[in-house]
């Protein structure tokens, strides 16, 4: 009995300032891009597609991100490198020009894939949690791997620019048709037209992504005290904070308030002055 009490008091600590091993995924390497994406396919519903195939014009009003489909594979020869196969899916809103009427709306899915090798360093471990169900397996490999996990976050495109072109007038043929999952095509009420037409839409995204490789790490961190919510719940949203309350907890604007001469701005006298009378504004 007394060896029971003993083994039961190594797992907690009076202390609350102790320390407190923790499970987390350490980011291995990460890296940021910019991408503009020039002359995109759209591939259009088969109504849109009898839309843009009369029509004197298109123009691209929104492109919405509908999902990232993301793959890690080793590199070869370099056991601590990784290539990370990016592939967005995005649906596309444009208007079309049809006489003197009012425009029509056209919409239909444009793909775009990119890489990224980045290091996600090496580990022997194969990693099996209890959430994993014989049932649930489609290949059991996918399970026994000991892969870094890829983590992409994306912002919603730009739409820079959009075109229409005759098929004749393409500078180049497509050797390969896209690969669109049933999960993608399920998101449009048709079908998708990816060959047979006779125009074809083309838009130019803006883009900004973050891509990083991910693995799991066991910490010891220092604990000052458990975490516990401060804020009561409530039942509606209006009663989440008192509007009054949050405004007096505001510090005055004094420097708004202080009159700031034009030779101040010209040498850096602050960014409360949008413009001094001096012909100029400051950005």
């Amino acid at each position: 009995m007394p060896e029971q009490t003993q083994d039961v008091s190594r797992c907690r600590s009076d202390n609350p300032r102790d320390t407190m091993s923790i499970h987390t995924q350490k980011i291995t390497d990460s890296c940021r891009d910019k991408d503009c994406i020039e002359d995109l396919r759209v591939y259009l519903t088969s109504g849109s597609q009898t839309v843009l195939d009369s029509a004197a014009g298109a123009r691209v009003r929104c492109a919405d991100l509908l999902y990232t489909y993301i793959d890690v594979e080793p590199v070869a020869f370099d056991r601590n490198h990784y290539c990370v196969d990016v592939t967005f899916y995005y649906r596309i809103l444009a208007d079309a020009v049809i006489g003197s009427g009012r425009p029509a709306s056209l919409y239909g899915l444009a793909v775009f894939s990119k890489r990224a090798v980045l290091c996600g360093e090496e580990s022997r471990a194969h990693i099996f949690t209890s959430d994993t169900r014989i049932g649930d397996l489609d290949g059991l490999t996918r399970y026994s791997t000991n892969l870094p996990t890829a983590v992409v976050e994306v912002l919603d495109p730009m739409v820079l620019s959009s075109k229409v072109r005759d098929v004749c007038d393409c500078p180049c043929q497509e050797t390969t048709t896209v690969q669109i999952p049933s999960a993608i095509s399920r998101m449009f009420d048709e079908e998708l037209v990816v060959s047979g037409e006779r125009r074809r839409l083309f838009v130019t995204l803006g883009q900004f992504s973050i891509i990083r490789l991910e693995r799991d790490a066991q910490l010891v961190v220092p604990v000052l005290d458990y975490s516990i919510p401060t804020k009561e719940c409530c039942d509606s949203p209006g009663c989440a904070e008192d509007p009054c309350e949050m405004f007096s907890r505001i510090p005055f604007p004094t420097g708004q308030f202080t009159p700031k001469g034009c030779d101040q701005n010209q040498h850096g006298g602050g960014e409360d002055t949008p413009n001094c009378g001096c012909g100029y504004q400051t950005l």
